[in-house]
């Protein structure tokens, strides 16, 4: 671990494994901090390598592209979960090169039900939820459960892929299907006022931050719009941070986490799931914040203390899919103070994240319903 006498200084290179967006983010913010980024990914002309200094164009589980990465960086970090945790070990071996990350907060995300598993023994209150090898156990948990409930592959899924929601017996055959791709989890179904997410920060040192709540949107399973700070009481808020710091302390987190929450009606939180990087949910703090989740997932990694953030002023962010790319772009011609986002993605696709828009407002109410107003996201 890298620690305040040992940091990761300006000039030195951040070696980033992934290049979509949140590598291209991180790359920013550390860019403006005076370092060098290199990055691994099988895309050509991928997002964080238009902006890097150093591209290795290979698989995440290549070993020997893992190792060219570490040779010419100082520090290595990754911007998505699903990297291959024993190549990265493997490469430790071989290369002395921090990861401050470590490879643990990989395996528990990676996994849902280990994630669960380490929820749980943290005390983090959680929907009910059994492990499912096979039919039969399926149709036991189910009784005990309950319907509606929805069954999950255990690794893989996002953005509402592998999972099928039970509502009645009807669904069980549609839901064997799914565990031929192998193990799964069945959660019961919580049903929820409203989603939030909060960012919590933490270096080696155990300095811990977090960003303000965010209330998200989500249709067809993907976030659409992030609401901050999240439309909730004080003390839901609290609890939201409290939890966020409970399970960065319980994983030793270094760097930043994203960390999803069910609001019920009775006010009562769930953990829904974790994002061990810069989430989605979180790209408002560009500018709303006085430091990004992108610059203390940065300073953390660094070794460097970590900042309080302040929230700067109210904002709503909504993402550009494939499907609002063209219009969204056009926002720049008509709405001067809206911030737009262009990942530099090739090969637009409907439902694919192309960029995002932040609106900073002293009205959160009347920016979403000039977001509305714009017809875009119809």
């Amino acid at each position: 671990m890298t620690t305040l006498s040992n940091l990761i200084k300006p000039g030195s290179t951040i070696g980033i494994i992934g290049g979509g967006q949140l590598g291209r983010m991180l790359a920013f913010s550390a860019k403006e901090k005076g370092y060098r980024i290199a990055v691994l990914d099988p895309t050509a002309d991928c997002p964080t390598a238009q902006v890097a200094d150093h591209h290795v164009q290979a698989a995440y589980d290549d070993v020997n592209a893992l190792k060219k990465l570490a040779e010419m960086s100082d520090v290595l970090t990754y911007e998505f979960e699903n990297v291959d945790a024993e190549a990265i070990k493997e490469v430790n071996k071989q290369v002395a090169i921090a990861i401050p990350q470590g490879t643990d907060l990989l395996l528990n995300t990676q996994n849902r039900l280990s994630e669960k598993d380490f929820l749980k023994k943290a005390g983090i209150p959680l929907a009910a939820y059994a492990k499912i090898i096979n039919g039969d156990d399926l149709k036991e948990a189910v009784e005990t459960i309950g319907y509606p409930c929805v069954l999950k592959t255990i690794q893989g899924g996002y953005d509402g892929k592998g999972q099928v929601v039970l509502k009645s017996a009807s669904d069980l055959t549609e839901a064997e299907r799914l565990l031929e791709n192998g193990t799964c989890v069945l959660e019961e179904w919580v049903s929820f006022e409203k989603e939030l997410s909060i960012m919590v920060a933490r270096n080696a040192s155990g300095d811990t931050v977090t960003l303000p709540v965010s209330e998200n949107i989500h249709t067809n399973n993907i976030l659409l719009k992030s609401i901050v700070p999240a439309r909730a009481s004080d003390e839901t808020l609290k609890e939201a941070r409290t939890i966020a710091e409970t399970i960065a302390e319980e994983m030793a987190l270094v760097g930043v986490l994203g960390v999803e929450l069910f609001l019920t009606k009775t006010g009562d939180l769930y953990a829904n799931e974790l994002a061990p990087r810069p989430h989605n949910s979180g790209h408002y703090s560009i500018e709303a914040c006085s430091h990004s989740q992108f610059d203390l997932h940065i300073k953390a990694v660094c070794g460097y203390p970590l900042p309080e953030v302040e929230l700067l002023k109210p904002a709503v962010m909504v993402n550009i899919l494939g499907e609002h790319l063209e219009a969204a772009l056009k926002l720049n011609e008509t709405q001067p103070y809206w911030h737009v986002h262009d990942y530099g993605k090739t090969g637009v696709k409907e439902g694919r994240k192309m960029g995002h828009v932040t609106i900073l407002t002293d009205d959160r109410q009347e920016t979403l319903k000039a977001i509305d107003e714009t017809k875009i996201w119809d």
